[in-house]
């Protein structure tokens, strides 16, 4: 079993955010959680979750709710504000962080180092303490400005899958789109999963 961090920005793409926690927890992954204020904004507007304040207490345990998840998923809910947070620093344990969706704005941020929330501060850590650091951005189309802070990122070794899902498994469903670009960063982290229907060939 791994540990990972799960950070969800303002992008819209919450349902990304909502299935790649699914999937970490029903693996048996334990997941630390961060959500920026942006991001607290549009899991309210696109997956309608009624979320009080960042900072409120039982987070988790109403986040396990909308996931539909155990109260013993192994789910730890951090503010995004609070920069003093364990996966604010380096000597904490885990195997890497995923963000999903990540805003445009948060790539720069983590490009620049900036880190000015918890969010941004965990992926500077991911950088410099050489761990994996794989960031899903749904924005189109990407800016001159967007593509350069991912290629500052890549030659970094950051891994960059945008929210972008293919066909060749003949979707039914958005849940299937979803989880195709779940099931690929699963596939970096390597971990197994049954999330699609892998290329056979013609």
């Amino acid at each position: 079993m791994g540990s990972y961090i799960v950070g969800v920005t303002g992008a819209s793409g919450a349902i990304y955010a909502r299935n790649m926690l699914q999937a970490l927890l029903s693996l048996g992954q334990e997941v630390s959680l961060t959500i920026t204020g942006p991001g607290f904004r549009v899991l309210r507007e696109e997956l309608a979750w009624d979320l009080p304040e960042p900072g409120a207490p039982d987070m988790a345990k109403l986040i396990r709710h909308y996931l539909g998840m155990n109260e013993d998923a192994p789910l730890r809910y951090f503010d995004y504000r609070d920069i003093g947070a364990e996966i604010a620093s380096g000597s904490a344990r885990n195997d890497g962080m995923i963000i999903i969706p990540c805003t445009v704005s948060t790539l720069s941020g983590i490009a620049c180092g900036a880190s000015e929330n918890l969010v941004e501060r965990a992926a500077d850590i991911m950088l410099k303490e050489k761990r994996q650091l794989v960031l899903v951005p749904r924005e189109t189309p990407f800016s001159q400005i967007h593509l350069k802070n991912m290629l500052e990122l890549a030659g970094m070794g950051v891994d960059i899958v945008p929210a972008a899902p293919a066909f060749y498994h003949k979707p039914e469903t958005i849940d299937d789109l979803v989880n195709f670009i779940v099931g690929r960063v699963l596939d970096l982290l390597k971990i197994e999963h049954s999330l699609f229907n892998r290329w056979q060939g013609f």
